[in-house]
């Protein structure tokens, strides 16, 4: 369902769901950012990317895309990879901080969801557990090694030369394909196997 159908029907569970997904989108994204910078690549910051304001992120398509068919996307942070320090290890710890960033988000999450375990059905309650599901999903997402997503940098970091330069000219049409993929359901398995790998590794980290 789309979140404008979700705005006319139940306002209340946009506000649970619209927020939650606004912000680990925009974690995802500064994640990328702060850890380029710290590696020594400069391009987010001098861009006003490494910010929380929600028009640093927006993107006109996507944020349309995410009220109608309830999916979709912010500018991605700019990342020059020939700034940072070491190319390749710069590669795979920039491409993995916003999924880990959005397992963190959901472990904290889960884990005050725990202390409110009393109140299951109150407000706070119910956006804790909408906050930490739609994080691991994005984290699960992301995790497909699949041109532009992360996982495919991740990859990438490990590949040799060649193999990079395959993967960075398929990026230009890899988000088409994925959008077909994802229309047919062939990568359902693959997120919900994701899915339930996060899910796992947060449930042994919580006290």
């Amino acid at each position: 369902m789309g979140l404008l159908n979700l705005l006319l029907k139940d306002p209340l569970a946009f506000i649970l769901i619209a927020i939650p997904l606004l912000y680990a989108i925009i974690f995802h994204e500064l994640a990328h950012g702060w850890v380029a910078y710290r590696m020594g690549d400069p391009t987010a910051k001098s861009f006003g990317r490494l910010s929380l304001n929600p028009l640093k992120h927006l993107d006109p398509v996507g944020t349309a895309m995410l009220f109608i068919f309830g999916f979709g996307w912010a500018k991605p942070v700019p990342v020059n990879f020939n700034l940072l320090r070491d190319k390749r290890k710069g590669m795979i710890l920039v491409s993995s901080a916003g999924i880990i960033a959005n397992m963190l988000l959901a472990f904290g999450a889960l884990f005050l969801d725990r202390l409110l375990s009393p109140l299951p059905s109150s407000m706070p309650a119910q956006f804790l557990y909408y906050f930490a599901k739609i994080n691991i999903i994005l984290a699960a997402f992301n995790l497909i090694p699949l041109p532009p997503l992360d996982g495919s940098k991740i990859l990438m970091g490990f590949a040799s030369p060649s193999i990079q330069s395959y993967f960075f000219r398929f990026e230009r049409y890899g988000f088409f394909f994925i959008i077909g993929l994802l229309y047919l359901g062939v990568l359902n398995p693959v997120i919900n196997f994701f899915q339930w790998m996060i899910l796992s590794l947060i449930k042994l980290l919580l006290p």
